[in-house]
């Protein structure tokens, strides 16, 4: 993305390690702007987003291009991305070819996928070109990754030497890990520089980095050997040596580091970014801190997407997908969990007699598989979030099973005391009581045992969790339901001498 001390914002002072040590950035959100006519505060009120694109769509279908240029000039790249973004598709291109080349460049980084996607195809080649030439490597390359293999292919031919090596390099890696994620571009020292050369380094190379608050420093070979802040090397003496300065205990990651691994370590070392090394320990880039913001995003997503059983592609925007995708996406396991299910129906119809005794029976099947595909959604939650941060490590996963045993067996409990009663008043007798109580129970435990174990048996077999538990666990809890329900009814009934 942009650099990471652009746009007004204040990062936090970093030790020589990268941890923060001043709270958190701090962004322009109190800057104000004129946008025709209309004054815009950042942070309250309308979006500033929303207010440009109402103004910029107005403009540009009355062929007001003077004032479109105006109008983005104050604008935030962000703001301006947004705002272009929801334009119509025949507008997009047009109000993207009146922003200056600069600003265009950082915008097209800040553009959905599919608006990147639509720009290509509608700009004349040698634009394509120059904004493609002018990217970061890591922002080319996910365009690249959306883009069809021919259009691929023309644009890396057409790059200039040094930019299509370093995007070949970078879509040699997996896909996903930090060797796809990072950014070539970063200021590297030698320990025998002393801090007035570092200095002149950092003045020169500043504008065509990703970030100047970390500092790497290599051997000859280009093995990462230390680092230092920008913060140290001002204060440092100018005749004191890198060496000298640096601090040696560098925390890294390698080119094969899975993305979500990546996030990991610059939320637990609150890094803004962290040095890539390949097999050889040699610096072959870093990953910065607003990529892995993006990481978690998509991380997240794909995580809500799959606990609610619904596939999702991974950059595509669910809410503007047709019908038929959105349809496409949730029938699969809709279909599995439907198939399932009729396990649930044959268990009832192999009781069929208990309840044809009693009928009253069959109105608490509803509370009971209810109650149960709840606590275990419950579980398999707590779970599946404590295997995401790896929390759960530490506790240990038989001891996380007993205790979400041990934690549905006392909601079972509490809930008897509600339960019991009406379901005793409800069957004008003991006997629907008890049933419900017992298989109350009964099913709570099963259920929280199998939220938490479910998880992390899919978690053993390098299944995701997050798509795999739900499904299968709202399936088992409502067989499992049923039958110990009914079997404890029938088994009542036999007890008070009504054979079946």
């Amino acid at each position: 993305m942009s650099e990471l001390d652009s746009g007004g914002a204040r990062h936090g002072r970093q030790d020589p390690a990268g941890r923060g040590q001043s709270g958190g950035a701090e962004h322009g959100s109190g800057a104000v702007g004129s946008i025709s006519g209309s004054t815009i505060v950042h942070g309250g009120g309308l979006q500033v987003a929303e207010v440009v694109a109402r103004q910029l769509e107005a403009l540009l279908k009355a062929s007001n291009y003077g004032g479109v240029k105006l109008l983005l000039e104050p604008v935030q790249p962000v703001d301006c991305a947004e705002a272009i973004g929801t334009l119509p598709r025949t507008l997009q291109a047009l109000a993207f070819r009146l922003l200056p080349k600069d600003k265009a460049i950082e915008v097209y980084e800040y553009l959905d996928g599919d608006v990147q996607q639509s720009l290509v195809e509608r700009l004349r080649s040698g634009e394509v070109l120059e904004l493609v030439e002018e990217m970061s490597p890591d922002d080319r390359v996910r365009l690249f990754d959306e883009l069809p293999a021919k259009v691929v292919r023309r644009l890396l031919v057409e790059l200039s030497p040094a930019e299509r090596r370093v995007t070949a390099q970078l879509l040699g890696y997996e896909a996903e890990t930090a060797g796809r994620l990072m950014t070539t571009e970063f200021i590297d020292l030698k320990e025998f520089h002393s801090a007035a050369q570092a200095l002149d380094i950092v003045r020169r190379r500043a504008r065509d980095t990703e970030t100047v608050y970390s500092l790497y420093v290599t051997d000859a070979s280009r093995h990462l050997t230390g680092i230092l802040s920008l913060r140290d090397l001002v204060m440092a003496d100018p005749e004191d040596r890198i060496g000298d300065v640096m601090t040696r205990e560098v925390v890294n990651v390698t080119t094969s580091t899975d993305q979500e691994d990546v996030a990991r370590v610059i939320q637990r070392y609150d890094f803004l970014a962290v040095p890539v090394v390949d097999r050889e320990e040699r610096l072959v880039g870093i990953v910065t801190v607003d990529d892995v913001i993006d990481v978690i995003q998509q991380e997240a997503t794909r995580d809500l997407y799959a606990a609610g059983a619904v596939q999702a592609g991974d950059e595509d925007d669910y809410f503007r997908s047709n019908l038929f995708t959105v349809a496409r996406r949730r029938v699969v396991w809709l279909s599995v969990l439907v198939v399932a299910n009729g396990f649930t129906s044959e268990v009832i119809a192999l009781h069929g007699e208990v309840l044809s005794q009693v009928v009253v029976l069959a109105a608490f099947i509803p509370l009971l598989i209810g109650t149960g595909g709840n606590v275990g959604a419950q579980s398999s939650t707590v779970v599946i979030r404590g295997l995401s941060t790896q929390r759960i490590q530490a506790l240990g996963a038989w001891r996380t099973i007993v205790r979400e045993a041990m934690a549905g067996a006392l909601l079972g409990l509490l809930m008897l005391v509600v339960v019991v009663p009406w379901a005793w008043w409800r069957g004008e007798g003991p006997l629907v009581g008890l049933s419900v109580g017992i298989s109350l129970l009964a099913i709570t435990t099963l259920a929280a045992t199998a939220g938490a174990a479910l998880p992390l048996l899919f978690d053993r077999l390098k299944l995701d969790p997050a798509l795999m538990s739900a499904p299968f666990i709202t399936t088992a809890t409502d067989v499992a339901g049923v039958f110990i329900y009914l079997q404890t009814a029938t088994w009542l009934l036999n007890w008070i001498g009504m054979p079946l």
